[in-house]
């Protein structure tokens, strides 16, 4: 088959290329905005038409969430309208598109996993336009598979594993919120549940991935500190409110991941034993 991955440079385009190497059958196209801008619409459609794409995986959003309050047009540009583009693109050629969404299309008030039939309620500009991103998708093409995701980090890019490495290296103290519970994403995980599922054959619909377990930030930072053998940094536990930031943060974002586990019969692994294989690379 032939895969268009879009936002290619990110965290989840980066692990994505690094598989295809172990998936050699299909012919990938690996695109970032200077290959392929897609809020162009008209260049979309061409590129999808012109290379016969079956199916395209969007990695590409705007992510900076506290930054989006201030920008909400180029963040609906990029979080909604453009799979919109991608979407109805797909659907002029038969392809299938995998949308890779988030956890803050919830408000996070609730106390139990988030399951794929539970009401959306965003209270953010980036959680908003990411819901409406996961609607145009649904909307305008009928093998549309979203995959909501929470906590994501790799050894590409900037993330908050990276970040609290080079805290811990550089203070000898740090604050880090503890009343928000979540579960850690190895990047890494998420490309393969996204190969499990090309593999399988795409099944419409809307999915929920994280890896297994629950932790706060602050158990999530000691964690890192504790795997990377850092250990003149005293972590302290902070409020959420005793941190201000300009977009709300979900209280409890954690993902019942159930029904992709059943439909695409995957094993997900621990957050713990994703993050020390991650350190492991990263320390190399």
């Amino acid at each position: 088959m032939n895969i268009l991955i879009t936002g290619a440079n990110g965290q989840l385009g980066n692990e994505m290329q690094v598989l295809s190497k172990e998936n050699p059958r299909h012919s990938y196209f690996f695109t970032d905005v200077q290959e392929l801008d897609i809020c162009d619409e008209q260049a979309v459609n061409q590129f999808v038409r012109d290379n016969q794409i079956d199916i395209i995986v969007n990695c590409a959003a705007y992510t900076a969430v506290d930054k989006a309050e201030d920008n909400p047009e180029l963040c609906d540009k990029l979080n909604h309208i453009a799979p919109g583009y991608l979407a109805a693109a797909a659907e002029a050629c038969g392809a299938a598109l995998i949308q890779v969404s988030t956890d803050y299309v919830f408000d996070g008030t609730g106390h139990i996993p988030y399951t794929e039939d539970m009401t959306p309620c965003p209270n953010s500009v980036y959680g908003t336009t990411k819901l409406a991103g996961e609607q145009a998708v649904m909307e305008k093409c009928s093998r549309a598979m979203i995959i909501r995701t929470a906590w994501l980090y790799s050894i590409y890019g900037n993330n908050f594993v990276k970040t609290m490495l080079r805290l811990g290296r550089e203070r000898e103290t740090l604050g880090v919120v503890f009343d928000q519970i979540g579960t850690p994403t190895y990047a890494n995980d998420l490309a393969r549940a996204i190969f499990a599922a090309i593999d399988k054959g795409i099944v419409p619909g809307v999915y929920h991935f994280s890896d297994e377990g629950v932790c706060s930030w602050y158990d999530f930072t000691l964690a890192i500190h504790r795997m990377a053998g850092i250990t003149t940094c005293k972590v302290s536990p902070l409020h959420t409110d005793e941190f201000p930031a300009k977009a709300p943060r979900p209280h409890y974002s954690v993902l019942d991941k159930t029904k992709i586990k059943k439909t695409f019969s995957i094993e997900i692994p621990h957050w713990e034993s994703s993050l020390k294989a991650c350190i492991e690379q990263l320390e190399k």
